[in-house]
């Protein structure tokens, strides 16, 4: 008996599940995939070249608002929720919906979709999204490379665009970013390894890439994106967690999965974070993951000129995700603002146009901060125009990539960069050195 399934995703873990539990067998019909959080996502097709012998028209994707009348029209018997960094009611929610439906509500899990390298891996996950994953991956090629050895960084996926064009990408020149049309969010994760000389791949099928990668490196870096677990079997699981938002770690799906499976809990951002959360993030370090090496990180911020937003007017722009999915109110460039003594940081709320009015409606929590949304060409001018109607004295830009390269700001600005900072015994250094004796 053949089983009818539906995915649900966001246009990445969604994907993957498909491609190493369902993908040629026979025992499943995948009906469709919805989509939800990724803007134009929803009305495309998973193509045929992906899906498979088993789906010569490819798999249409609808809209996760839908997802009631799908099961219920096409006889769906099973619907596999595949995304992440959302609440644990919140996947409860939907699990109540799906089986009021009258299908079964599934979680894959770490077991059934990690892929096993031939190369060793080490994962850097999260909790939640904006804890410092992307520093901890460089710090972590940092050590790699002074070991001597050759590292490609597997970023978790981002296919927003033509899925058979990104099946397989690859990244080692900056022109790759515009070779591959990356938005915003793409080039915030992936230019920096660029920059630093480090290999980077992405994509849609992650088994064909990490066969890819695993060609010219020796180590396989996998950066993880949201809260989400690995695609690939670590070696080392390293979780970065947020004492800003502690207590976060028991409370997400599935940043919860990730805390207990941690090998290494990097507590980031202890320069800035109230001493009674760190103490109990620390407490819950101990009581449900016991086993997890601690290492304590500060995360300090400096600006390309300090002294040209003192006592000025500022409009600041943060990294999207962190404040969007990662329901952050603030992040490194508010901080920097902050210590550089600013007159006032404006409400960007007045000046928004287009999607970025309906960003704020949907992420109510923002305020004085303006997120630098990117999901296309048509997105990007809108930041253009909301962050040119401000009235500033200056633009101080906190995403990891400058921001003037791919936007015309027509006013003075500033960047904010960021980085880890361990802080105590262990280090990173010697947990790496100890695990990879062998290797080095």
């Amino acid at each position: 008996m053949v089983k009818k399934v539906l995915i649900m995703g966001a246009a990445g873990r969604d994907f993957h599940n498909f491609n190493v539990y369902f993908r040629d067998k026979k025992e499943f019909e995948v009906v469709a995939f919805t989509a939800t959080q990724i803007p134009d996502i929803a009305g495309r097709k998973y193509p045929k070249e992906l899906a498979g012998k088993l789906y010569p028209k490819g798999i249409p994707i609808y809209a996760e608002t839908d997802l009631v009348k799908i099961i219920k029209d096409k006889g769906i018997k099973e619907v596999y929720f595949s995304y992440s960094d959302v609440k644990h009611e919140y996947v409860m929610h939907k699990a109540s919906q799906v089986q009021a439906a009258g299908a079964d509500f599934i979680l894959l899990g770490p077991a059934s979709t990690m892929i096993k390298s031939k190369k060793p891996v080490i994962s850097i996950c999260a909790v939640r999204t904006g804890c410092g994953k992307s520093q901890t991956t460089r710090r972590v090629l940092e050590i790699l490379k002074e070991k001597g050895k050759k590292c490609a960084v597997i970023r978790h996926p981002m296919p927003y665009g033509d899925l058979n064009a990104q099946t397989v990408q690859r990244f080692e020149k900056l022109s790759d970013l515009d070779k591959h049309k990356c938005t915003i969010e793409e080039r915030e994760e992936y230019e920096p390894h660029i920059v630093s000389g480090t290999v980077v791949y992405a994509g849609v099928d992650y088994g064909k890439i990490l066969a890819a990668a695993e060609k010219e490196s020796d180590f396989i870096v996998w950066d993880g994106g949201n809260n989400d677990f690995s695609f690939y079997s670590p070696d080392l699981q390293i979780v970065v967690v947020d004492p800003h938002r502690a207590g976060h770690e028991l409370l997400y799906y599935p940043g919860e999965t990730n805390f207990n499976m941690a090998d290494v809990m990097v507590v980031n951002k202890i320069d800035t974070a109230d001493k009674k959360k760190i103490k109990a993030l620390l407490d819950n370090i101990k009581q449900f993951n016991p086993k997890a090496q601690v290492v304590m990180g500060k995360s300090p911020v400096t600006v390309t000129d300090p002294k040209l937003i003192k006592g000025k007017t500022v409009l600041v722009i943060e990294d999207g995700p962190t404040l969007t999915h990662g329901e952050m109110k603030y992040g490194a460039g508010y901080v920097a603002a902050k210590n550089c003594k600013v007159k006032k940081m404006i409400d960007p709320r007045p000046y928004a146009v287009g999607s970025i009015v309906e960003t704020y409606k949907k992420y109510s929590h923002l305020s004085d901060i303006l997120p630098a949304m990117g999901y296309g060409n048509k997105q990007m001018n809108e930041l253009q125009e909301t962050i040119n109607k401000a009235k500033v004295d200056v633009v101080v830009v906190a995403t990891p990539i400058d921001l003037g390269k791919l936007i015309k700001i027509n006013k003075p600005s500033v960047r904010v960069m960021y980085k880890l900072e361990e802080s105590g015994k262990p280090t990173l250094k010697e947990i790496i050195t100890k695990r990879f004796k062998n290797k080095f």
